[in-house]
């Protein structure tokens, strides 16, 4: 598995996702990944599956050290005593003591800043988290964040596929050293029936998810691949044997479109950075 080194930390390319994934799925998915060479498992606390994530690893027989874990706090704990009970529980469900990557889910005005982020180095100082970033934080609120933390930030999970063009918080971050995850890779699905993709993948003799994986971890991020297909999990693994072409990637590039964000929940979402 390739890695994404950014500010100490060493991130498996590939990660298993679980958002919106039902316990017994997540349990037996989680498990059986592990089984089969994934090493990175992202979770959060809104998630509602922190629990079962924990048994998939316990199941496994994957040594916890063996595994690159994430979750992410929940904004309605940022307040500190609220947010440090928080990572708690969520360690206890987790059947761990400590997650390799604690994240803030989203930017919340409610809590100062200031204080998310030294809640965060908080629950790092105390072993309870081997680095700490952010996620969906716009350039403006990285810079803000990484200005104002003691310990380097290590990663900002945001949305991107092909159809969001995300050059502003890409650069920025690689100005701070700051890796960045993937989420919403196949863009809810529609990459499936897009016709670029399909001839790039027909040219391969890959699927389109492979295709759409590989030209995210080719650019040097991480991305999360979710499923409760173990077939489809075995693919989507597979994307470290080929390499897309300069051409193939700026084809891809070129799709991205005005309005290709999705993911943008009203009283969550920042303002986000304009490509153009």
């Amino acid at each position: 598995m390739k890695l994404v080194n950014a500010n100490g930390a060493s991130i498996p390319s590939l990660g298993f996702g679980t958002f919106r994934m039902e316990a017994a799925d997540t349990e037996r998915m989680v498990s059986h990944v592990l089984k089969t060479g994934y090493r990175h498992v992202d979770t959060a606390q809104i998630y509602g599956n922190e629990a079962a994530v924990g048994q998939g690893i316990v199941s496994s027989g994957v040594a916890r050290a063996d595994i690159f874990l994430t979750t992410k706090v929940w904004v309605a704990n940022y307040e500190r005593s609220a947010f440090l009970a928080s990572v708690d529980e969520s360690l206890s469900k987790l059947k761990t003591d400590y997650v390799d990557l604690l994240l803030l889910h989203w930017p919340n005005t409610a809590v100062s800043l200031e204080e998310q982020i030294a809640s965060l180095n908080e629950v790092a100082k105390a072993g309870k988290a081997r680095h700490i970033g952010v996620s969906n934080f716009n350039t403006t609120l990285m810079k803000d964040a990484a200005r104002l933390s003691e310990r380097p930030l290590a990663n900002n999970q945001v949305e991107y596929h092909p159809y969001l063009d995300q050059r502003p918080v890409i650069e920025a971050a690689q100005e701070l050293g700051i890796s960045l995850t993937a989420y919403y890779a196949m863009a809810d699905g529609k990459v499936l029936s897009d016709p670029v993709l399909a001839d790039i993948a027909a040219a391969h003799g890959r699927s389109i998810a492979q295709i759409v994986l590989r030209w995210i971890v080719q650019q040097g991020f991480v991305t999360l691949s979710k499923t409760v297909s173990e077939t489809r999990a075995a693919e989507n693994a597979a994307i470290f044997d080929f390499a897309l072409s300069d051409e193939d990637m700026a084809r891809i590039h070129a799709l991205a479109q005005a309005d290709g964000r999705i993911v943008s929940p009203d009283g969550l979402a920042p303002e986000w950075d304009s490509a153009a």
